[in-house]
C-alpha cells in the first residue's frame, strides 16, 4: 500500500493515453482487413516457406503485444501521479513502476525538501532512460522482421540457382535446338516458380516491418507526451516546494536572515584581517626601504674614507 503525500496540488493532472491505444486497434483493424482480402493470394504465399514464415508472424505477433504493453503500462503511472496531485486521502494498492524513485522520493514526507532543480533533473533523466529501454526490444523486433524476410529471400534464391545449375547439367548435348529449348524451358518452369514464393519471406518481413513500426510510432509518442507532461508536473511540484509557505512563527525567515548576518559578518571580518596584513606589509616595506638607505649611507661614507 502507498500513501503518497499530495505535494503538487496546483500542479495539471496527466492526461490518458487512451487515444494510442485507440489508433493502435484501428490500425490493426485496418491491417486484418486487408489480410482478410488477400486472403487466398498470402495463404499461397505462405506455403512457400511455412516454417519461416510463421517464424516472421511469431515475431510479429510479439511485437504487437510488447507495443501495447507499453502503452498500456502508462495507465498506472498516470494514475499515481493524479492521484498525488489530488490530493484525496485514498490509497493506492499498486506503486508505480517506472516512477518508483520519484514515488520513494515523494512519498516519504522526510524527503520533500529535497525536491529540488537538479533533484528533478535526475528523476526525470532516469524516467527517460527507462522509457527507452522499453522500447529497444520493440526497434529489436521491426529490425528482426527486416532480416528474417530477407533470409527467405536469399535462401530461396540459393534453392532456385541450385536447381538451375543442376538442370543445365542435366541437358543432353547435340540434340536439336528446338527440343534442347523446350525441354529447358520445362525444366526451368518448377525453379522460376519457387523463386517467386521464395519472395514470399520478404513480403511477410516488410509488412510485419511497417506494422511494428506504426505501432512503435504510437509508443513513442504516448511516452513522449507523459514525459513531457510529468516534467511540467515536476517543475510545478519543485516550484510549490520551493515558493510554499513557510512556518506560521516565521523561524524559516529569521533562519535566513540569521545565515544572511553570519555570511556578512564573515565577510567583514575576512576584510579587516586583509586590511591589517596589507598594514604590515606596508611597515615591512616601510623598514626594508629605511635599512636600505642606511646601508647605503654607509657604504657611502666608507667610499669617502678610503679615497682621503
Amino acid at each position: 500500500m502507498l500513501q503518497p503525500t499530495p505535494i503538487a496540488a496546483e500542479a495539471r493532472p496527466l492526461s490518458s493515453p487512451r487515444i494510442y491505444l485507440v489508433r493502435m486497434g484501428v490500425f490493426l483493424i485496418l491491417v486484418g482487413f486487408v489480410a482478410f482480402i488477400l486472403y487466398r493470394q498470402l495463404f499461397a504465399a505462405f506455403l512457400g516457406n511455412p516454417g519461416l514464415n510463421g517464424l516472421i508472424l511469431g515475431v510479429l505477433l510479439i511485437g504487437i503485444v510488447l507495443a501495447i504493453r507499453q502503452v498500456a503500462r502508462l495507465f498506472r503511472e498516470i494514475r499515481w501521479v493524479n492521484h498525488v496531485s489530488g490530493a484525496n486521502g485514498r490509497t493506492l494498492a499498486r506503486p508505480p513502476v517506472l516512477l518508483a524513485p520519484m514515488a520513494a522520493l515523494i512519498g516519504d514526507p522526510s524527503n520533500r525538501a529535497a525536491l529540488s532543480v537538479a533533484t528533478t533533473r535526475s528523476l526525470l533523466d532516469s524516467i527517460s532512460a527507462r522509457l527507452d529501454e522499453n522500447r529497444e526490444l520493440v526497434r529489436y523486433l521491426a529490425g528482426l522482421l527486416v532480416f528474417l524476410g530477407l533470409l527467405g529471400t536469399f535462401w530461396g534464391l540459393i534453392d532456385t540457382v541450385n536447381s538451375v545449375g543442376r538442370i543445365i547439367g542435366s541437358l543432353r548435348t547435340g540434340s536439336d535446338a528446338s527440343v534442347l529449348f523446350d525441354e529447358l524451358k520445362t525444366n526451368l518452369a518448377a525453379p522460376l516458380s519457387g523463386m517467386g514464393v521464395s519472395f514470399s519471406a520478404s513480403l511477410f518481413g516488410l509488412a510485419g516491418s511497417l506494422v511494428l513500426g506504426f505501432l512503435d510510432l504510437q509508443a513513442g509518442q504516448a511516452q513522449g507526451r507523459f514525459y513531457t507532461e510529468l516534467e511540467d508536473w515536476l517543475a510545478a511540484a519543485a516550484a510549490l516546494e520551493t515558493a510554499g509557505p513557510g512556518p506560521v512563527d516565521g523561524t524559516g525567515s529569521a533562519g535566513s536572515s540569521e545565515a544572511i548576518d553570519n555570511l556578512a559578518d564573515s565577510i567583514r571580518e575576512l576584510v579587516s584581517h586583509m586590511r591589517t596584513e596589507q598594514q604590515q606589509l606596508r611597515d615591512w616595506v616601510d623598514a626594508q626601504s629605511a635599512r636600505d638607505r642606511d646601508f647605503r649611507g654607509l657604504l657611502d661614507r666608507l667610499g669617502r674614507e678610503r679615497t682621503r
